[in-house]
């Protein structure tokens, strides 16, 4: 222990122009504990995911969201375990990798970090894309079904696509850049929400036969609030853990980088929605507010190291238009996402894709919209397999009765807020 804070202390105090060089079990240990912390960081995100979401669902489908997010996140870890990391990472022939259970393996110092910590590192990441989902189709699917899509998305759909570039496979080969998954993790969630959105339909009620759009608002919207602060806070274990190391000056000092141009995205989506809500509206619009919180942060994922802190700021604003513009145009369509998700983690996910070619000289254009339109196209038509298969054999969606009632009384037998009448 005594060696290690020796190391960090050498590090900080080092002279810019040369570094003190630390031992090979330093870096190793290092390394590892910046997947291991950053990996904690990035669990709470599922808290944030199920606060959210509890506060934009009505009071009667609180308790079945909360159950879909804790559902979810267990069975991604699993999912994860038994088929999803060997797929992602190991012995990717150009298009998938291994179908063998993943195990972890002895002390490597040249391996340069646990196989241990980086598994946990990437397990939490698979759970987001399961969480997205969630919130899109909320108030009208089925709870077994939900989990049982989250379960072939987490493990199978999500990890194929990843060895395309994590597991250095074809996008990798044509140099397709994404550093913490704006394409690789949120977008998709995003196709996979969509396509479940679109088979399942929107909520009874939402849209009148006139076109006109009914409002659902959320039962707690200090809860959504809250759950948009610990996403946020998630964040900076998603993109600063995604620096893969800790073992220098140079990777210490990228990780702060990555912090401060996370945090202006986010700050630029913010106030971008609040002005352009209050200009369209006449009054600011809290969770377009919340949503251009969350679509900074998914824009400035693609790249968030190489940008200037003003092209951060330029990207996470972007991110902030794109949910004032599309959520309208969602409605327009009579595409029924809960809570935004859609256009948080799919719009803004291209967006950040494309975007990383402002800030990145190896980025190009062409390799970049590869990526897109070619992980779009898989896991949407593989979305679209697997929520048609459930809905002809367990069926989707609950009963309009039962969405009438609400769904914490048919698919979990109570509910959040019993003192209060539902509605």
């Amino acid at each position: 222990m005594f060696k290690i804070l020796l190391s960090i202390f050498a590090l900080m105090i080092a002279p810019t122009a040369a570094y003190a060089a630390i031992d090979a079990e330093t870096a190793y240990i290092l390394n590892s504990l910046s997947f291991l912390m950053h990996g904690f960081i990035v669990m709470l995100m599922a808290a944030g995911f199920c606060m959210l979401e509890a506060g934009l669902v009505r009071t009667k489908n609180t308790a079945v969201q909360c159950t879909k997010n804790i559902g979810l996140y267990a069975i991604s870890g699993l999912m994860f375990w038994l088929a999803g990391y060997n797929l992602l990472y190991m012995d990717v022939n150009t298009w998938i990798g291994s179908l063998a259970i993943w195990a972890p393996s002895e002390v490597n110092i040249d391996d340069k970090y646990s196989s241990g910590s980086d598994w946990f590192f990437q397990m939490v990441f698979v759970a987001a894309a399961a969480s997205i989902v969630s919130g899109a189709v909320a108030e009208r699917v089925k709870l077994i079904s939900f989990l049982i899509f989250s379960a072939v998305l987490t493990g199978f759909i999500y990890p194929i696509q990843g060895s395309w570039s994590w597991g250095e496979g074809y996008l990798y080969q044509i140099g397709f850049l994404d550093f913490a998954g704006s394409t690789i993790v949120h977008s998709v969630g995003g196709w996979a929400a969509l396509m479940g959105v679109l088979i399942i339909g929107a909520r009874h009620g939402k849209y009148g036969k006139d076109g006109r759009v009914n409002p659902m608002p959320g039962s707690n919207l200090p809860l959504a609030t809250l759950g948009t602060f610990v996403l946020w806070f998630g964040w900076f274990g998603f993109n600063g853990g995604s620096q893969l190391a800790m073992g220098s000056a140079e990777d210490v000092n990228a990780i702060a980088n990555i912090y401060i141009n996370t945090n202006i995205a986010a700050a630029a989506g913010v106030v971008v929605a609040l002005f352009l809500s209050y200009i369209r509206y006449g009054k600011v619009e809290l969770t377009m507010t919340l949503n251009g919180a969350l679509a900074g942060l998914v824009a400035i994922t693609a790249e968030p190291l190489a940008p200037s802190v003003p092209m951060a700021a330029f990207i996470g604003g972007i991110g902030g238009l794109i949910v004032v513009v599309t959520v309208p145009l969602l409605d327009k369509l009579k595409i029924d996402d809960v809570v935004g998700a859609i256009p948080v983690h799919l719009f803004a996910g291209i967006w950040g894709t494309i975007a990383v070619v402002f800030s990145n000289p190896d980025a190009t254009l062409t390799a970049q919209l590869t990526g897109i339109v070619l992980v779009g196209a898989f896991v949407s038509v593989a979305s679209a397999i697997v929520w048609y298969a459930l809905a002809l054999t367990l069926g989707i969606r609950a009963s309009k009765e039962d969405e009438i009632n609400g769904l914490d009384l048919s698919e979990c037998g109570l509910e959040a807020y019993p003192e209060f009448s539902r509605g």
